[in-house]
């Protein structure tokens, strides 16, 4: 908003101070008076209200509408008596009683046009000021709003881990291995879920980009190993977001991925490497997890496994309407999953 803006806006000054306004009106009137009688011998004959109506349109756009009426009162009165023959007095004749109808009916039009146009200047101003509180309160509820996404996903966070712990007491009392090994399983799931849970936004409430998130998951499934020998890197493509409901399925099936290289294509080793890729292809996303491990048993049929994570693997990706492959790669195992494009995110 400009200086000019700015002036307008605060008119007509002194609201609260009638006295101070109808003091300079009146100040304005006879300044108004004074030049014109400076002025009058340089004026043909004629020309009684020349100084008078700046000092009526001046009054009006400084101070209202009824400074302004004051203003064209005595400026009227003025003009009669002093410049209107016969002069130092009020004449009544038929060219007097014109020229007055027509001032009255000038400064009436001016004073008119002022008011109209302060008005119109305040609603503006008004509509602006509502405009900016609007504003305003969006913010603050984009901020609350904000605060309450961020405590929601903390709290489910919490809660899963929470669960997770829960089962990881329970374990404790079981001597039952098969038993033990599925609690342990199950309270694993529900801690990665946990973590995903926390990492899947940012504070402002938009979708983590894939690459990222991939990149935590890998870092905390690694970290959970304690397999410091061996190392997760994540090869993403940039700018692939998928929906809500997309990306948590994924990041389970990627984590049951590099627990599956850790546990069978690093038995035994102490170093080696896991690789994420992900890349988006003519209709859909392709992520694949490999390793340089010691690839798949001979034999090994994936699709008749009976492995608890091979088997969630499996429903999770026919739950996201994609394609999963277990197969040996060029060193090691390759993990190929597929997505339709229906699952990246609008902001994809």
């Amino acid at each position: 908003m400009n200086s000019l803006s700015r002036f307008t806006e605060r008119l007509p000054f002194l609201p609260d101070r009638p006295l101070v306004r109808y003091t300079v009106t009146v100040a304005l009137c006879l300044f108004a008076l004074w030049l014109r009688w400076f002025l009058d011998p340089a004026f043909p004959p004629g020309y009684p209200f020349l100084t008078f109506f700046p000092a009526v349109i001046l009054s009006s756009f400084l101070f209202g509408p009824r400074p302004g009426v004051v203003a064209s009162v005595l400026c009227g009165l003025f003009a009669w008596y002093v410049f209107i023959p016969p002069r130092m007095a009020f004449g009544f004749d038929g060219g007097t009683l014109t020229a007055m109808a027509f001032y009255t009916g000038v400064v009436v039009v001016d004073i008119a046009l002022v008011h109209f146009m302060q008005a119109a200047n305040a609603r503006l101003h008004r509509a602006r000021e509502e405009v900016r509180a609007l504003a305003e309160e969006r913010r603050q509820l984009a901020e609350r709003a904000e605060l309450l996404f961020q405590e929601m996903q903390h709290r489910v966070g919490n809660n899963l881990q929470m669960v997770g712990a829960v089962l990881s007491l329970q374990m404790r009392t079981l001597t039952e291995p098969v038993a033990r090994r599925a609690l342990s399983d199950a309270a694993g799931r529900l801690q990665v879920i946990g973590n995903i849970q926390r990492q899947l936004y940012h504070q402002d409430g938009r979708l983590v980009p894939l690459d990222r998130f991939l990149g935590e998951v890998c870092a905390k499934t690694m970290a959970s190993s304690a397999r410091t020998g061996i190392t997760c890197a994540v090869e993403a493509q940039e700018g692939i977001t998928l929906r809500p409901d997309s990306a948590v399925p994924v990041a389970l099936i990627v984590t049951e991925a590099i627990a599956n290289a850790l546990e069978h294509g690093f038995p035994q080793q102490e170093s080696g490497a896991i690789t994420v890729r992900l890349a988006r292809f003519g209709d859909g996303v392709l992520l694949r997890v490999e390793d340089d491990g010691r690839g798949l048993p001979p034999g090994f049929d994936p699709a008749s496994a009976q492995s608890i994570g091979l088997r969630i693997s499996r429903i999770l990706s026919q739950q996201l309407e994609g394609q999963i492959v277990l197969e040996n790669g060029a060193r090691g195992t390759r993990m190929t999953l597929e997505l339709p494009l229906s699952r990246l995110a609008e902001t994809a």
